[in-house]
């Protein structure tokens, strides 16, 4: 079935889920398991004979692209690698396993298009190979197509129907919250089915498709323009009458000591129950596998899983509040185009901690949604942290040099602040990315006081002495005051939060 193109968002609710219809469920969630692995490995299977054939060869070889292009799909087609054919063989592995009560026949589809999505971005090299779904790595969403059958949403009594169980959900009292009810006013398009781990206890949700916009619950100045330099650990921005360095995720607080504990525990633990799997020096024998594992280290292991999911709720919410504090200032944001890979390679715990690629992802995805933009620059032409704009030179600078002193001699700017400038100053109407001194010239003039009030920039002192520089704090946010938007009010819970142990950033279902 052709998906249809019309805006969506998400809204998500939670489940009251007792322990019979627990059960259903993850009989219901083992099933499609299996099911997945089943087209899984018969995709596998097809795109490997359809590769070793002479005419995949021979298509490789073509030049014109509309004819390589015609020219794979039909070969595919011939070797049913598709994803109506792989559907269709889910459906027959559904029936002849007697699943029909279990998963309905939108849900199957929905599983085999899942799987052919997965090895076709493996055969294009845009992910790894895909891994089968065991018992320790389970399935945990199930969704539908239509809210016409299978897994659907009955806005009535505010129930999730499923093959003869019914879910009902949680919602908050009337005139608590005008967002979810505005969403639900909303047309549902399917439903989705998922189920998490919180503090050891597993919970249910649904996920309701809903056609349409979200609401916006703050302001969003359209049509102006931002511009960032994003870091591994820091972001600057400079807009109209906006120059700020920040701190990612600052009340994320990565407990580096404790996580080494428990997984030095955890270490210790597998030693003990697995000692054939090591040598008698410690390392590990090839060829063998740890099939033991105490309840002291499954003790261990939901308290590290745990610490992660609370680390990354915090991260999320933190993302998201900067990203709408940008989208306060701006939609079209300019920013270099950066590799977070190799953030990754050179700076591995602070992204970690930090997570400047979901940031970006997530930034793109908002902007977009806003009617914006988010230009990327090009890097190796532009070298924002190298221009120097009055005099119209490149000079390499080594990283622990954090401030710019200006070619002629006017004052001291600092570096991430002043790459974000140049950023906001790039003409992107032509297919080149280059920077025009007269167009920075008459930014700068209007910028310079912008970025001296707020602590940004310097003057010279005569005898050329470097002063001492304020350092951005983990407490810093972005400039401007943002007001909420109608119907909405401040979160006194979450002003009076303080940061501390991670568990307590805990996303958790609200008592209603």
């Amino acid at each position: 079935m052709k998906r249809t193109t019309t805006d969506t968002f998400v809204l998500e609710l939670p489940l009251v889920v007792d322990l019979s219809a627990e059960r259903t469920l993850l009989g219901r969630f083992d099933s499609a398991r299996r099911l997945c692995n089943s087209v899984l490995g018969e995709a596998l299977k097809r795109q490997r004979l359809m590769r070793e054939s002479k005419l995949w060869q021979k298509a490789r070889l073509l030049k014109d692209q509309k004819e390589r292009s015609a020219t794979f799909r039909k070969i595919s087609s011939e070797y049913t690698f598709t994803s109506a054919s792989l559907s269709a063989f889910g459906t027959t592995c559904k029936n002849e396993a007697g699943w029909i009560d279990r998963l309905g026949a939108h849900e199957t589809q929905r599983i085999a298009e899942r799987a052919f999505a997965a090895v076709e971005s493996y055969g294009f090299g845009k992910k790894g190979k895909p891994r089968f779904k065991g018992i320790n790595r389970p399935l945990h969403s199930i969704e539908a197509k239509t809210n016409a059958s299978g897994i659907r949403w009955k806005a009535g009594t505010a129930t999730i129907e499923w093959n003869g169980l019914t879910l009902p959900a949680m919602l908050a009292p009337f005139g608590k919250d005008d967002y979810q009810l505005e969403a639900l006013c909303c047309d549902t398009k399917y439903c989705r089915v998922i189920w998490r781990m919180l503090n050891g206890t597993r919970r249910w949700y649904v996920q309701l498709m809903q056609k349409g916009l979200p609401q916006v619950k703050h302001e969003i100045n359209h049509g102006k323009e931002v511009g960032l330099d994003i870091g591994p650990s820091t972001i600057a921005v400079v807009a109209e009458q906006v120059s700020e360095l920040a701190a990612f995720c600052p009340t994320v607080k990565q407990p580096w000591k404790q996580m080494r504990k428990i997984q030095r525990a955890m270490d210790r633990s597998r030693r003990a129950t697995n000692p054939k799997c090591y040598n008698t020096d410690g390392t590990w024998k090839k060829g063998k596998r740890q099939t033991i594992f105490s309840v002291g280290y499954n003790d261990l292991r939901e308290e590290l899983s745990e610490a992660e999911r609370c680390l990354a709720a915090e991260r999320k919410r933190s993302h998201g509040q900067m990203v709408n504090e940008i989208l306060s200032h701006g939609t079209i944001i300019k920013s270099e185009k950066l590799s977070y890979k190799s953030f990754q390679k050179c700076f591995g715990r602070s992204v970690k901690a930090r997570a400047p690629g979901t940031f970006a992802t997530l930034l793109r995805r908002k902007a977009e949604s806003a009617g914006g933009e988010i230009v990327d620059l090009h890097t190796w032409s532009l070298k924002m942290s190298q221009y120097d704009h009055p005099t119209e030179t490149y000079t390499k600078k080594p990283l622990s040099q954090r401030w710019h002193v200006l070619g002629d001699g006017s004052g001291i700017v600092q570096r991430d602040v002043y790459s974000a400038f140049l950023a906001s100053c790039v003409v992107t109407k032509e297919k080149e990315h280059r920077h025009h001194p007269s167009h920075i010239e008459v930014m700068w003039a209007a910028q310079e006081s912008v970025l001296r009030r707020s602590g940004w920039c310097f003057n010279q002192s005569a005898s050329g002495s470097v002063q001492t520089f304020p350092t951005v704090k983990p407490s810093e946010r972005i400039g401007r005051h943002r007001e909420l938007a109608l119907g909405h009010g401040p979160d006194a819970v979450a002003e009076t939060r303080e940061p501390g142990d991670p568990k307590e950033f805990a996303l958790r279902t609200p008592s209603l």
